[in-house]
């Protein structure tokens, strides 16, 4: 973990580094007693994130005037995170700061705190970060894709997967209430249930040449099948997706879904994307800080919001 950012333990130790140091915050799937699958929390993985060499910039700066010794840019002895390097680079570009008097990478959280004060925010873009998002219900993910300004998404579909994948999410309100989690299990056995006896009435309609569920191709049969039989699927229903977002793109979801006027679900999502971001990426997310709120919950907020 990189020691810029500080976070609670309660927080901190929800995150994990793989082997290739990308960031996770693992959620586990539980089942009823009748073998439905469900979640409680969401699960958050990087999948991949920018990554920044400069020895392209070389032949650009030798170009220049010896006397500015542009060169002596790509030699500097600091070490930054890829994301960061390549926004700083492309920052300094804007003003062909590359001579001995521009800002250093040793000062790199100053130059990004001048480019979140001066809400230079399009510095920012140049880094992305793909992420898998589970444990996410469908009322949520409606939510989600919305943020459609630098971001991309590929989700799970209800009409190719079969009823064999089918998991669902419980909201944190019933977690702790013995009455409503009995009902959200019953729930969620009865949608499943439903599902299996609705998909196999119509494949059997299928079978007895019904015209509407008709196809030349074995996919496009089942697809006509379960895309009738996921009408009976609750928003409690899992819709895991790829998540790919540039770095200002991700800060405006953060602190949109992040804070505590947003959705209790789409907020606790928004937290486990910042604890992943801001490992890996302290100078492009160090500056939020995270409190608890009275409903017990986090929220995530920074001082120069709408970079």
């Amino acid at each position: 973990m990189n020691s810029l950012v500080t976070l609670p333990d309660e927080l901190l130790n929800l995150v994990k580094l793989d082997n290739m140091g990308y960031s996770h915050v693992d959620a586990a799937a539980e089942a009823t007693a009748n073998g439905t699958p469900y979640l409680k929390e969401p699960g958050v993985a990087l999948l991949a994130r920018s990554q920044s060499s400069l020895g392209g910039f070389r032949p650009f700066l030798e170009g220049f005037s010896p006397d500015l010794r542009f060169p002596e840019y790509l030699d500097d002895p600091g070490l930054l995170e890829p994301g960061a390097q390549l926004c700083k680079a492309a920052g300094q570009l804007c003003y062909a700061s590359f001579g001995p008097k521009r800002t250093h990478n040793a000062d790199a959280g100053r130059y990004f705190a001048n480019i979140r004060s001066s809400g230079h925010g399009s510095v920012l873009e140049h880094a992305s970060f793909s992420f898998l998002l589970y444990g996410v219900s469908r009322s949520v993910t409606h939510e989600v894709v919305r943020h459609r300004a630098g971001m991309a998404y590929s989700q799970i579909s209800q009409r190719y997967v079969s009823g064999r994948v089918l998991r669902f999410v419980e909201r944190p309100e019933y977690q702790n209430d013995p009455e409503l989690h009995r009902q959200f299990e019953r729930r969620i056995d009865r949608a499943a249930a439903d599902y299996e006896s609705v998909a196999n009435h119509l494949l059997a309609l299928q079978k007895d040449g019904l015209e509407t569920l008709s196809g030349d191709a074995a996919t496009d049969r089942r697809k006509k099948v379960q895309q009738a039989a996921r009408s009976l699927l609750p928003n409690e229903t899992e819709a895991p997706l790829v998540m790919t977002g540039n770095a200002r793109s991700l800060r405006h979801f953060i602190e949109m879904r992040g804070n505590s006027h947003a959705e209790v679900e789409i907020r606790r999502l928004a937290l486990r994307m910042y604890l992943c971001l801001s490992v890996i990426e302290p100078d492009l997310f160090g500056d939020y800080v995270v409190s608890k709120e009275a409903d017990g919950l986090w929220s995530v907020l920074t001082d120069t919001p709408k970079v």
